[in-house]
């Protein structure tokens, strides 16, 4: 007698597109959180996988900062237009400008003002869920998160009103005007994500890989050099041969140096790193409770 046995990543796989899956049968209006980043990429090879041989059967939402790297927003439309998915974005300068999203008097950064933002699109399109691409090794508000986890009306996550999750059974029942978050890689890590990547043969935004930019030292890390980031006076300014891990706001996402410039050398980086890929985020370095706190209001 013989049995199927599923390696690691044929498990997670396996795993995520039942999550996939639920929502597809579970829910009357989904979308997928795509960003262009190294989790969005995998969540879409995933919906592919779930769904062939018809087409995905949710539209892609992405909430742009006006912050984002050129690069990454390249990808994100070529490699929605490549799987056919309508491809929905709305601007956080557009929320800021009919007054949906409210800057704080000195700030800088817009991550904050996604969530206004998102919680528009929600509204608006009448999505009853998101699938999100957050995994539960990034850091420890995530770590709390089930793979289904409700909001509220207001869009609001609470971490004691997380449902159990026993033998893959999700519970996926809202009021009205609630939403569901959902996040079929909760289980995997970065090192997954890229292993994962290699297999299935993916292209990644080049910013990933190694590359020249001038950068300043900020807060232990290095940051890139923009218009919106100027080096401030007496700073020196170096350029280095650099990559990210993960991709937020321009002015908050830390490079770190590299000479990595495919899949395998970034795998081997990663197995000798002994820093989490979130701290290279200056917005989650400010404050150890940065993301619960956002989290609680609405964001992913």
């Amino acid at each position: 007698m013989s049995s199927y046995h599923l390696d690691h990543l044929q498990y997670l796989e396996t795993e995520a597109i039942h999550a996939m899956r639920e929502v597809a049968a579970e829910f009357d209006r989904p979308c997928l959180m795509f960003t262009g980043g190294k989790d969005s990429i995998c969540l879409v090879r995933l919906a592919e996988k779930a769904f062939h041989p018809s087409h995905i059967p949710m539209p892609f939402l992405n909430i742009d900062t006006g912050h984002h790297f050129p690069e990454l927003n390249e990808f994100r439309d070529r490699r929605a237009k490549e799987v056919g998915a309508k491809l929905i974005i709305r601007h956080v300068e557009d929320a800021i400008k009919n007054g949906v999203a409210v800057p704080r008097p000195g700030e800088i950064s817009r991550n904050q003002l996604q969530i206004p933002t998102l919680l528009a699109a929600i509204d608006e399109f009448q999505f009853d869920c998101n699938i999100g691409g957050g995994r539960r090794d990034e850091e420890k508000a995530r770590a709390k998160e089930r793979f289904f986890s409700p909001r509220n009306s207001f869009g609001r996550w609470d971490e004691k009103n997380q449902r159990p999750e026993i033998w893959n059974l999700y519970n996926a029942r809202i009021n009205p005007t609630e939403n569901m978050r959902v996040f079929p890689l909760s289980n995997w890590t970065e090192m997954d994500v890229w292993e994962y990547i290699k297999q299935e043969k993916l292209e990644v935004p080049s910013i990933y890989f190694g590359h020249k930019r001038k950068c300043v030292r900020r807060r232990g890390q290095w940051l890139p050099v923009t218009d919106l980031l100027p080096p401030k006076e007496k700073e020196e300014v170096k350029e280095l041969k650099v990559r990210v891990r993960t991709i937020g706001d321009i002015i908050s996402t830390g490079m770190i140096e590299s000479t990595a410039d495919s899949v395998d050398d970034i795998i081997a980086e990663i197995a000798a790193a002994r820093v989490t890929e979130r701290g290279s985020r200056a917005d989650d370095k400010a404050s150890e409770a940065a993301m619960e706190d956002r989290k609680k209001e609405g964001y992913f």
